[in-house]
């Protein structure tokens, strides 16, 4: 295994960040991490990338715990918007360090990227806007060609456009060199087309780690007649309910009306599919109505 994470705990003060979380990463894989604000995805991620020291527990990544560890930090890149370098140096110097750190660095491609962003590498990295900022941090990242990729809600601040192209690179930056990759973000709809995994995470701990067509498999949604859907899923825990005049809407497991479909589509009961988005979404909200819950 690439990464793995066995009972860690991350404790600020007197609040868990992290709650013993477990979990593995197989090598060569991209990871979609999910999660609500405050859930732990930057602290998990800055533990792996050896910024953070865990509470306690045990953290590895190829063997090597990450904490202060000069062979894990030239194997592995964490891009975040908070990033930060050398104010005096050009973006252009910042490349030229580069390549005496990671040994994997792909100067042309950097250059290439950068121009096509439309970036001069005689700005300096300080002085470029929030959206610039984001686009050259990933640049540098994927050039880098670590091993192992972090990258932290990498979007911020970019446009439709340039962040359309940015996936786009992502992919192909994979397809050329193969690599473990882990992108967190709030919005798993926008990063399908990139992900093999879901690790869900929610109050500092693993809730699900799946491949991505397993987790769009989980649950489903029933849509009909309440007398009727209510009948059905008596004993089934319901993720997300919504009542209407006419018609009642339940999401559930998928496997808990498997052996009914039938019986329910001659009900006149509409099966649904529920994106991964939605599945995520509605394993980590604690309203089974969702927003309308606070206007009854």
């Amino acid at each position: 295994m690439t990464i793995v994470f066995r009972e860690v705990f991350k404790k600020y003060r007197s609040q868990n960040a992290l709650n013993s979380m477990s979990f593995t990463i197989e090598e060569d894989k991209i990871t979609g991490l999910i999660g609500r604000n405050g859930a732990g995805k930057s602290t998990l991620l800055k533990i792996l990338a050896g910024h953070l020291r865990a509470t306690s527990g045990d953290v590895q990544l190829y063997g090597e715990h990450p904490f202060n560890n000069l062979k894990v930090s030239s194997n592995l890149i964490f891009i975040e918007d908070t990033m930060s370098f050398p104010p005096i140096f050009k973006l252009s110097e910042l490349f030229e360090m580069a390549k005496d750190f990671f040994p994997n660095w792909q100067d042309d491609l950097a250059r290439k990227l950068l121009a096509y962003a439309n970036i001069s590498d005689k700005n300096h990295h300080h002085n470029l806007s929030k959206g610039q900022k984001s686009t050259f941090n990933l640049i540098y990242g994927l050039a880098t060609r670590c091993k192992v990729t972090l990258l932290d809600e990498p979007m911020n601040g970019m446009d439709e456009a340039i962040r359309s192209d940015m996936y786009r690179a992502i992919l192909k930056e994979y397809i050329a060199y193969p690599r473990t990759i882990i992108i967190s973000s709030h919005h798993l709809q926008e990063i399908e087309h990139l992900i093999e995994d879901v690790l869900l995470i929610n109050h500092g701990q693993a809730i699900l780690h799946a491949p991505l067509e397993d987790v769009k498999q989980l649950l489903v949604k029933l849509v009909g007649n309440s007398a009727k859907i209510n009948e059905y899923i008596r004993s089934n825990e319901i993720y997300f309910e919504k009542d209407s005049p006419v018609s009642r809407e339940v999401v559930v497991e998928s496997t808990s009306v498997a052996s009914m479909k039938n019986e329910l589509i001659q009900e006149g009961i509409s099966i649904q599919p529920v994106s991964a988005s939605e599945v995520c979404k509605y394993l980590t909200s604690q309203r089974k109505g969702g927003i309308d819950d606070v206007f009854k």
